[in-house]
């Protein structure tokens, strides 16, 4: 097959339209991605915020384009449902980069090693509910989640605290975009999802609670083979991660336009138009990313404190992560310094900046 590429980073819905899929295929395998293109092959998840309007930023990025085009690698955008989609790709080099959240990023680095280019996102994850007080009645309830996501941490979390596992619950494993409607409906007690599937059911239905939230992050991860091979596309990446921010800091303008271009890519990658207002996108990403300080810097560890050194362990002790799993491996994405790079290097990289396609 072809490789179907679409240099805007806008996905045409005729793939999803096309007639089934062959038994067993994903979605994402009617990329076609090759190991080790020239191109810069990059994951990005169009349906959940702020992520999505970072990779609509980063998309449109006509600095970065520029600069991968004169060094013979073009940037390549390809849209997914979740993080955990992209992990083989990212671990078997069809994938050079992609904007994960907690739990698959600490997943990937069990897998294989990668490089943390910078902090996208810093907020909570939230357990939705149609029942207030629901979080000491979870026993049987039919909870919906996202397997492998930085949501299904938070579900964990929230069995722990009452004392419940998995196997207390009944897991329906739900499309992001699917569990608002699914909770109105009555098909499910709750749900475990990031922004904007909470904010959603909040609005839309009067019943909602958040019954319980648990800390998150989303990260754009680098595979270290990447950055090893090609360290100058990889530090003009991180620069347009800078800009991304920096861009939408300025005014709420630039926030709305970054909005519009996400919720148009979701559309486009799912053939639905999105439930979210626009004025509910640019608060989810003023909370959740903009007025985060130095993001996209990571905080600063304290004492012997690591940016996801608890749910490491949480997933260790649960057996969700192989056995022999080292926290260094971890610890050693942390240590990528493209970002340090970049802004000592101004006039090289731009990171303030900006030139959008509209």
């Amino acid at each position: 097959m072809t490789r179907l590429r679409d240099w805007s980073g806008l996905l045409l819905l005729w793939l999803f339209c096309t007639g089934p899929a062959a038994a067993g295929e994903e979605y994402f395998a009617r990329y076609a991605l090759p190991r080790n293109a020239a191109s810069v092959d990059i994951g990005v998840q169009p349906l959940g915020f702020p992520a999505a309007m970072i990779g609509a930023l980063l998309q449109r990025d006509r600095i970065l384009k520029r600069r991968l085009e004169e060094l013979g690698q073009p940037l390549a955008t390809f849209a997914f449902r979740r993080g955990s989609d992209m992990l083989d790709l990212l671990a078997e080099d069809r994938l050079e980069a992609g904007l994960l959240g907690d739990l698959p990023t600490i997943l990937l680095a069990a897998r294989t090693d990668v490089a943390i280019a910078g902090l996208t996102k810093r907020s909570a994850t939230a357990l939705v509910a149609r029942q207030e007080g629901l979080l000491a009645n979870l026993q049987g309830k039919r909870l919906a989640y996202v397997p492998n996501s930085s949501a299904h941490y938070t579900l964990l979390q929230a069995l722990a605290s009452v004392g419940l596992s998995e196997q207390d619950v009944t897991l329906v494993p739900l499309a992001i975009d699917e569990m608002p409607a699914a909770l109105a409906q009555g098909r499910i007690d709750g749900f475990a999802a990031w922004e904007p599937a909470p904010t959603i059911a909040l609005a839309s239905l009067a019943q909602a609670r958040i019954v319980f939230r648990g800390p998150s992050s989303d990260y754009l991860v680098l595979t270290r083979r990447f950055v090893q091979r090609h360290p100058e596309a990889a530090r003009h990446l991180v620069a347009a991660l800078i800009r991304a921010l920096e861009w939408m800091r300025q005014n709420r303008k630039n926030i709305e336009s970054a909005a519009r271009w996400a919720m148009h890519d979701g559309n486009a990658f799912s053939g639905q138009a999105p439930a979210l207002t626009l004025a509910q996108a640019v608060t989810i990403a003023r909370r959740e990313i903009i007025e985060v300080p130095a993001a996209p810097v990571i905080p600063a560890a304290s004492g012997d404190r690591q940016p996801l050194l608890g749910e490491f362990h949480f997933l260790q002790r649960l057996g969700k992560l192989p056995a022999n799993t080292s926290w260094e491996r971890l610890a050693m994405a942390f240590a990528y310094d493209g970002l340090q790079q970049v802004t000592a290097a101004p006039a090289r990289y731009r990171p303030y900046v900006f030139d959008y396609e509209p």
